[in-house]
């Protein structure tokens, strides 16, 4: 889904661009709140699990091309405002070192694939968790619920960034069709993958996932009110 240089026209690239950094200055701040001694060295792990995962990639239609991305994954191991920090230093990295995606378009890719994934991966990972057991057995289930409804909700906003400032010739829908079509599955594996990830990690150390927090300090605070 790396958008490249031209493909979409200078006044949207310009924006995306100014919504990236606003996003990264937010999650600057936020990560602090986020990360301790315990949990720091874990953001380098998913930074580096995410860049090897997105080395996979899946031709799609001119110009564009689909992959796993990451953004739900990354929330749930180590909060969203270190996951999409984590996120931008694998664009940034991709873009510069390997030329997948272009440098105009960087804050394009760190708003479509960063910012995107991430804040709607969280979402839906709250939201699953409000309505599952309160267990930490079911953060891996709501994770991967994350990670299914994220990857399509970032092809469909790529769709709406192309119809707002495509450059290139291609029929919307059959832009949307390929688009859409191909990141539901690619959504189902990467829930797969996310599922398998977040399990392996919460079956050993629930305490590094951020995501599981909540629900270890309920068990935590159930714990003591019995004792008493």
């Amino acid at each position: 889904m790396h958008v490249p240089d031209g493909f979409l026209d200078a006044p949207t690239s310009v924006a995306t661009g100014v919504v990236a950094a606003v996003g990264i200055g937010i999650a600057l701040r936020g990560a602090r709140r986020e990360l301790d001694d315990r949990t720091a060295p874990l953001a380098g792990l998913v930074a580096t699990f995410v860049f090897a995962t997105q080395m996979l990639n899946f031709p799609v239609a001119s110009g564009t091309s689909g992959h796993l991305l990451g953004g739900a994954l990354a929330a749930v191991l180590v909060g969203p405002s270190t996951g999409l920090l984590c996120m931008a230093v694998v664009f940034l990295v991709q873009c510069l070192l390997f030329a997948d995606g272009g440098i105009t378009a960087l804050g394009t890719n760190i708003s479509l694939m960063g910012i995107v994934t991430v804040v709607v991966g969280w979402a839906v990972f709250r939201g699953a968790q409000a309505v599952l057991p309160k267990r930490v057995s079911m953060v891996a289930p709501a994770a991967a619920a994350a990670a299914l409804v994220s990857v399509p909700v970032a092809s469909m906003v790529f769709v709406a960034l192309y119809a707002a400032g495509g450059t290139v010739d291609i029929p919307l829908g059959q832009l949307t069709t390929a688009m859409v079509g191909v990141h539901t599955l690619i959504g189902i594996g990467e829930a797969a993958i996310t599922f398998l990830a977040v399990g392996s990690i919460v079956a050993v150390r629930p305490d590094l996932v951020y995501g599981a927090r909540r629900v270890l300090a309920a068990r935590t605070l159930q714990i003591r009110e019995s004792v008493r």
